[in-house]
């Protein structure tokens, strides 16, 4: 099953709830995610049923690989049982989940023991005091750390490591964040700073290009070009050419991939999104609960992705831009 313009749908990703214990200045500050935001109510976010039932229907679609976001994913209760449940899904070879890693250590084994295959864990920066501030609740980055090293205890691996890199605010960390990851089996990925949502406050200006990113740590420690390892890979891999591991950066603002883009996002109040910069989403919560069946779903969604034809980023213009997206912190980036 393809899209309008030749993608298939292999990726899905499922944010649990809309709430997290960080405010990250670039993806929920505390302006607008404050004392008085609304967030979901318990009968508006999807319950683990009607996720287990989403499932089974995009895996019969062509899904292989299932990613929890949130928010943050690990402050949905029971979060493990949920896993078990995907985990026995035919089709879906690769169950993951993207987290803060605040709470890891306590969840780690667990989620090994239900069935997740691996962890992404965000963490920015090691300058413990720049951390703070871009979390913006005074978290340590040690935390972070101890979780990183629970998920590999607990053989969710490999794990990798995500960092969002904004000019003048961590990007003076980038070599200091590869040296702590090389030669560990943890791989590293740079992000771009990116336009997701209305209210980071995005500017091209704090963007630092992939490229600078690799020239950076490569001047340290030479690199060299890696072949992505399957269709629809985000990042551009690099490895040490002494052999010490790899790193990845994801460069949706200079070097857009929407050409292999075969993901699908659905929020936590059951919102489908086909597109990371999307306005608005499809409402499967609302047909889950009005009685369709698994047929009348999978006519539903099938419909949706053969219209499908979304490449923001190749096409960002300030005109687009400026439009309201959805906020990562609906749908996990």
């Amino acid at each position: 099953m393809e899209d309008r313009l030749h993608r298939p749908l292999h990726d899905l990703r499922i944010s649990l709830t809309d709430r997290c214990n960080f405010r990250c200045t670039y993806c929920m500050p505390k302006e607008v995610f404050g004392p008085g935001y609304r967030f979901l109510g318990r009968n508006e976010v999807l319950s683990f049923e009607e996720l287990e039932r989403l499932t089974r229907v995009f895996a019969g679609l062509g899904v292989r690989k299932v990613r929890l976001t949130g928010g943050e994913p690990l402050l949905r209760r029971n979060v493990d049982q949920l896993v078990a449940r995907l985990a026995a899904i035919d089709g879906i070879e690769d169950l993951t989940m993207t987290t803060n890693g605040s709470l890891l250590r306590r969840h780690a084994p667990a989620l090994a023991a239900a069935g997740l295959t691996r962890v992404t864990v965000s963490l920015d920066s090691l300058d413990d005091e720049v951390f703070r501030a871009m979390n913006d609740v005074d978290f340590p980055v040690a935390k972070v750390l101890d979780g990183i090293d629970a998920a590999v205890e607990a053989g969710l691996g490999p794990v990798k490591v995500n960092a969002v890199v904004k000019r003048g605010v961590n990007d003076h960390g980038i070599a200091q964040l590869a040296e702590r990851f090389r030669g560990t089996g943890v791989t590293l990925r740079f992000i771009e700073f990116m336009d997701v949502g209305s209210t980071n406050g995005w500017r091209l200006d704090d963007v630092v290009p992939a490229q600078e990113i690799v020239d950076r740590i490569g001047a340290a420690w030479p690199l060299e070009p890696v072949g992505r390892s399957y269709a629809g890979e985000v990042a551009n891999r690099w490895r040490y050419r002494d052999g010490s591991g790899e790193i990845g950066v994801i460069a949706s603002v200079t070097q857009p991939f929407c050409g292999a883009c075969s993901r699908a996002r659905i929020s936590a109040e059951g919102r489908l999104y086909t597109c990371l910069f999307a306005a608005r989403g499809h409402d499967l919560r609302e047909l889950l609960r009005t009685g369709i069946d698994d047929a009348g779903l999978e006519e539903e969604v099938r419909g949706i992705w053969l219209r499908r034809t979304d490449r923001y980023s190749e096409l960002r213009t300030a005109a687009t831009s400026q439009g309201r997206k959805v906020e990562m912190s609906h749908i996990g980036g």
